[in-house]
């Protein structure tokens, strides 16, 4: 990937109100000052809130995953702290689909993977069919016309009637990729990278016309593609049985009571983790960055825009809880869907060996799977003109329906975010511009029980946090480089003070334990937050008190 550069221009600043502000001599225009709002969302802030997730976790037979009262306890705690600041947070119900992988075993190329293999290369997508009972023996492989098999058209009449396909990752979905197997008559299909390192996908939901679907290596793709030619072209054995559960599950949502409504950016973060670890970041980090977000973003005073904060349930099982937020939206309030200005994503913002990437809006490096809404270059600008300005390196992640961003891109939404990194194995061009260790992941710890508080990378949260306060408080004042909706500004506000991070405390280790929504825990939470953080709040209002007595 190459690093881009340009010019830093004042974004977000309509060219009506820049001329208001300096013809009026008023700083009315800037409802948030996003210096100063960057200078409130610390490092320190946001690691008390994974640190609470980590206990959540450690009470919780060591994960937050959907379904859980690991997940129960992630959301009473992202609600209690939300309610202490000021918002009152709701509860988007719906129900999603749990898998349990029961058996697999793959041969391929001589050698045989399955559940006891350390580290595996092949790997099953999340929300895979089985194969029948009896598996798949000595399958021939076929590839598509087009490698990245997308689609009829690229099938380009390649029967592959009683074998298994072989299809590079790139332009559409993994689902998508997966259905057209089964259209050109596949019985499984192996999806390959596109980069180095394994392939961890997720097909969404189990629909219909998908057939099971495995991940596999740039490297190993390759091989079997050059080896199809071959006079004696590589076979498949493939077993693959598993179990799906319903659950129920939930979003949560909380937005500032002021700012126009008609014109309201959009922070989210995948509240939920795997079944295997803590998922601290993966995606804690996501939502504690969003979390200590909003509540400074509540002590800021009256805003012109309103901004709407979401913790996603279920990204973990094929990004249900966004795509079920936004296609809510559509079907009973598609009003309301026109009026979100843009949507900022944060999926792991604290990676161990990290790189710091912006989603490629404008396709420079990566092309999307879907039309990129109008918007979204100047979205991804906000990001990048951000780092530009103090120097610091970054590089393009691509639009590539992995994370929660994919359904608000899919109804017209414009959206980018940040990411520093996965299970990609990072470069030395990589290592060049940020530092770290090269071929290995830039999260060796993605997905695993070793995603914990300790692999935390505050190195990289903290560069993260930077951009997304900076560019909350900038869209907050003024969306119109987006969407060119100038609004009109508040008056100078005086600020409402609000708990300070450091005023949360541990969760009780009682409610963490059992993930009770009973009243009685809620409030041991409760108290936790509000007796710890009082002192600060009066420290807050004597602050505040003598800044403003100084002016």
């Amino acid at each position: 990937m190459k690093r881009r550069h340009r010019r830093l221009t004042a974004f977000g600043l309509g060219t009506g109100v820049m001329i208001a502000a300096v013809a009026g001599g008023s700083q009315a225009a800037f409802a948030v000052d996003p210096d100063d709002l960057e200078s409130r969302v610390t490092v320190e802030g946001v690691m008390t809130h994974l640190t609470a997730l980590q206990t959540i976790a450690d009470a919780n037979d060591g994960n937050r995953a959907i379904g859980t009262s690991g997940y129960e306890a992630s959301g009473q705690y992202i609600e209690q702290v939300l309610t202490a600041a000021g918002y009152t947070p709701v509860r988007q119900d719906f129900q999603a689909t749990t898998q349990k992988i029961d058996a697999f075993s793959i041969t391929l190329l001589g050698t045989t993977t399955d559940l006891t293999t350390p580290q595996p290369q092949r790997i099953p997508m999340e929300g895979t069919p089985a194969t029948d009972a009896a598996g798949i023996v000595g399958a021939p492989l076929v590839a598509p016309a087009t490698a990245t098999g997308c689609d009829e058209a690229e099938w380009g009449g390649v029967s592959a009637v009683g074998a298994v396909a072989v299809i590079s990752r790139g332009i559409c979905s993994f689902a998508e990729k997966s259905a057209a197997a089964a259209a050109a008559g596949a019985s499984a299909a192996l999806i390959y990278n596109n980069e180095e390192g394994p392939l961890q996908g997720t097909l969404g939901e189990q629909v219909p016309g998908l057939v099971p679907t495995v991940g596999l290596t740039q490297a190993e793709g390759a091989a079997v593609v050059a080896a199809l030619g071959s006079a004696t072209p590589p076979t498949v054995d493939l077993q693959l049985q598993e179990t799906t559960t319903t659950v129920d599950t939930f979003n949560i949502i909380a937005e500032t009571p002021t700012g126009n409504s008609t014109n309201t950016v959009m922070l989210g973060a995948h509240l939920d983790s795997v079944p295997e670890g803590p998922g601290i970041n993966d995606n804690g980090s996501g939502s504690a960055a969003i979390l200590e977000t909003a509540v400074q973003l509540a002590a800021s005073g009256p805003l012109n825009n309103q901004v709407r904060f979401a913790w996603w349930g279920a990204e973990e099982v094929g990004l249900v809880g966004s795509a079920h937020y936004v296609e809510d939206l559509a079907e009973n309030n598609p009003a309301e869907l026109e009026e979100i200005a843009t949507y900022l994503n944060f999926d792991m913002v604290a990676s161990p060996n990290y790189v710091i990437s912006v989603y490629d809006a404008d396709q420079s490096t990566f092309e999307a799977p879907v039309e990129v809404p109008e918007g979204s270059i100047a979205t991804e600008q906000a990001f990048t003109d951000y780092f530009d300005a103090s120097g610091q390196a970054w590089i393009d992640t691509a639009f590539d329906s992995r994370s929660d961003y994919d359904a608000f891109i899919s109804y017209g939404v414009p959206a980018s975010g940040l990411f520093t990194g996965a299970d990609e194995v990072k470069t030395p061009e990589q290592v060049a511009l940020f530092g770290g260790t090269a071929g290995i992941t830039q999260d060796p710890n993605y997905h695993s029980a070793g995603d914990n508080l300790g692999n935390v990378n505050q190195e990289a949260l903290g560069i993260m946090l930077g951009a997304i306060a900076s560019v909350t408080g900038s869209l907050a004042n003024d969306t119109s480089a987006i969407n060119g909706v100038v609004t009109a500004p508040v008056p100078t506000p005086t600020p409402t003070p609000t708990v300070a991070p450091a005023g949360t405390g541990p969760v009780d280790p009682q409610l963490a334990a059992t993930g009770a929504a009973d009243g009685a825990a809620s409030g041991t939470i409760a108290g936790s937050v509000l007796m710890l953080g009082l002192g600060l709040v009066l420290a807050v209002r004597r602050r505040r008190a003598q800044g403003a007595s100084a002016e």
